[in-house]
């Protein structure tokens, strides 16, 4: 399994451990989720970018992997995804440009899976 798949199969198991452990808060959140992705003014392709941007600041390689293959899949462009990483890079600086390394890996991956 390729790097960033498998980041998105460790939150599935992460997920599905703590549906059995908590699983009023883990219901809670998916619902809060779920909520927070419909589209509205926003549509599933910004929501995405933003949550890139905010993946590459968070330093979250299990996000960045989530948002990078959601926001593929919602027509966002390798371009597009690179500038709402670089969003992050303006707001957070240093830290930020090195998660620009683990969101290109990404967008690779996921593209050659295309």
């Amino acid at each position: 399994m390729d790097t960033y798949n498998k980041k998105i199969y460790d939150i599935q198991k992460l997920l599905g451990r703590l549906q059995k452990q908590v699983p009023k808060e883990i219901e809670a959140f998916k619902k809060f989720s779920e909520a927070v992705e419909v589209e509205g003014e926003l549509q599933a392709k910004q929501k995405n970018l933003i949550n890139i941007a905010l993946a590459v600041a968070a330093q979250c390689e299990w996000c960045i992997s989530l948002h990078v293959k959601e926001a593929l899949t919602n027509g966002a462009t390798e371009q597009e995804i690179i500038e709402a990483g670089m969003q992050a890079v303006l707001m957070h600086g240093g830290p930020a440009l090195m998660y620009m390394i683990p969101l290109e890996e990404a967008v690779a991956e996921f593209l050659k899976a295309k």
